[in-house]
């Protein structure tokens, strides 16, 4: 039964980190240490942020 709990716990940490979902978890978790009285952004806000970021810094295009 130990065994099971593990191989299901590591494929639960895989999904996690596949899906993004453990990214935000941590981002929620920073977020709380270096804010403590901010409120946390919700997660469609933390996609929006990343988004916003990842096309800023988006390297040259043609188009």
């Amino acid at each position: 039964m130990s065994t099971v709990r593990k191989v299901l716990g590591a494929v639960l940490w895989y999904a996690r980190e596949l899906t993004g979902e453990a990214e935000y978890d941590r981002y929620r978790a920073r977020h709380r240490r270096h804010h403590p009285h901010a409120p946390v952004p919700t997660r469609g806000e933390y996609e929006r942020l990343r988004t916003l970021r990842r096309e800023c810094e988006a390297p040259g295009r043609c188009c």
